[in-house]
């Protein structure tokens, strides 16, 4: 049974990279892949419940925080913030799109984050190679960005809901190293560009809009505000972050409520409130999640992730090592099941009474968890298909794959294993 479980597991993984191959979406695999593994092992209701429960607190907060992000984007509010880059030098054009890109991951979704900036690229640089530098400093930036806080990321939302790591360590121990995984790419990309871009072209972003300026700018505050309210929601009341993000969706709606309810005799298509914003999340991105996690979540049923953790501590009983492997992993396979593997193969350890210095590795804010936030997101940039930014670049600018291994995957990984090395060194201070 247990050969039968990891075969189907295998060959559902192999699927799910395929996808642009096979033309099968990841999502309909993935959520096959979650019940038939359902179906092979002995199982009582109260465990699917369990896990079921568990994982619709990932969803349901991520369908508030898509909801909010494509809020503030159907009202153009990330405009306002590219339109500001005015430089036309190259170089410099590159730090501040990656600075950018790195700042705003850190509190939007790595996907969304991604599409902005290479929607302000084409505005900013003609030429093919040098555009395909810029799209993979993207990917780099997005997913260190995405790395260092608890909203950051699918991955790091999972350790925050599940305690694994709180608000205020993990970026404090992993802003540095997260910031070090992206400044040695950039600074090696810096020489491959000189000169300076075309002048860009004005754009009307409003066009399909009824609301001012200053209204834009309120959109794009509450928007960013209601997302870091959620860590503070959390910390104040103990409550699940999904009930954090659905009051800040409940004030959201509200807001737009009145906002349009003061605008009257406009035309359907000048109209953007929240069941229309609604209409255009991704909700198959959702349901690969479902699907995924619940597959993942058979697999620590039937025992076989506790095989796999035993085997990794017997052979290798070294955190850096295990999270390491880990990280190179998730350049090849979606860090969500990895992370959700990774905590079915390794509980999270209470403090009470004595533990071994090993076990403390996993404890809350334990060194494995911080390292697994931040190996299962950087790891994801060593190869352009390991991380869902990579994707989405991959799909607007066309960038070769082989391209990308060449020039971008031996400065991904320098930076990764950098980052890894100065978590190492904060861990002696």
């Amino acid at each position: 049974m247990t050969l039968l479980l990891v075969i189907l597991f295998i060959s559902g993984y192999i699927l799910i990279a395929l996808e642009h191959q096979t033309g099968i979406s990841k999502s309909a695999i993935a959520l096959l892949l979650g019940i038939l593994l359902w179906t092979f092992i002995p199982h009582t209701d109260n465990e699917i419940i369990n896990h079921l429960g568990d994982t619709a607190e990932i969803l349901f907060y991520l369908l508030g925080a898509m909801t909010i992000v494509e809020w503030i984007d159907t009202h153009n509010g990330f405009t306002l913030i590219t339109n500001h880059i005015t430089t036309r030098n190259k170089r410099k054009s590159l730090w501040i799109i990656a600075l950018i890109t790195f700042i705003m991951s850190s509190v939007l979704d790595n996907l969304t984050t991604a599409i902005v900036m290479i929607m302000l690229l084409r505005r900013l640089v003609n030429e093919q190679q040098e555009r395909w530098i810029f799209g993979s400093i993207v990917i780099i930036a997005a997913n260190a960005g995405g790395a260092w806080t608890p909203i950051g990321d699918v991955t790091t939302i999972m350790l925050w809901i599940n305690d694994n790591i709180t608000s205020l360590n993990v970026i404090h121990h992993l802003f540095l190293p997260s910031l070090i995984s992206l400044i040695i790419p950039l600074v090696i990309m810096t020489f491959r560009l000189q000169g300076e871009t075309q002048p860009q072209q004005a754009t009307n972003t409003n066009t399909t809009l009824a609301i001012s300026r200053r209204e834009q700018m309120t959109i794009l505050s509450v928007g960013i505000a209601s997302l870091l309210f959620v860590p503070v929601f959390k910390e104040f009341t103990n409550l699940p972050p999904f009930m954090g993000i659905m009051l800040a969706l409940g004030a959201v709606w509200t807001y737009t409520e009145i906002l349009y309810n003061r605008k009257r005799n406009l035309s359907p298509e000048k109209i953007h409130r929240i069941p229309s914003i609604l209409t255009k999340v991704d909700y198959s991105t959702l349901l690969f999640f479902l699907g995924i996690l619940m597959a993942v979540a058979a697999l620590q049923i039937a025992g076989i992730l506790d095989q796999m953790s035993t085997f990794l501590n017997d052979k290798i009983h070294n955190v850096y090592l295990i999270n390491m492997i880990i990280g190179f992993l998730s350049s090849v396979i979606d860090n969500v099941p990895l992370v959700a593997a990774a905590m079915g193969m390794y509980p999270l350890t209470h403090t009470s009474g004595a533990l071994s210095p090993y076990l403390m590795n996993f404890t809350t804010d334990g060194t494995f968890w911080e390292l697994l936030a931040y190996c299962s997101g950087i790891g994801g940039s060593i190869l352009i298909i390991g991380s869902a930014a990579g994707v989405v670049v991959m799909g607007m600018e066309r960038i070769n794959f082989m391209w990308y291994m060449k020039h971008i995957t031996w400065i991904a990984i320098l930076g990764y294993l950098a980052g890894i090395g100065v978590y190492y060194l904060q861990s002696l201070v």
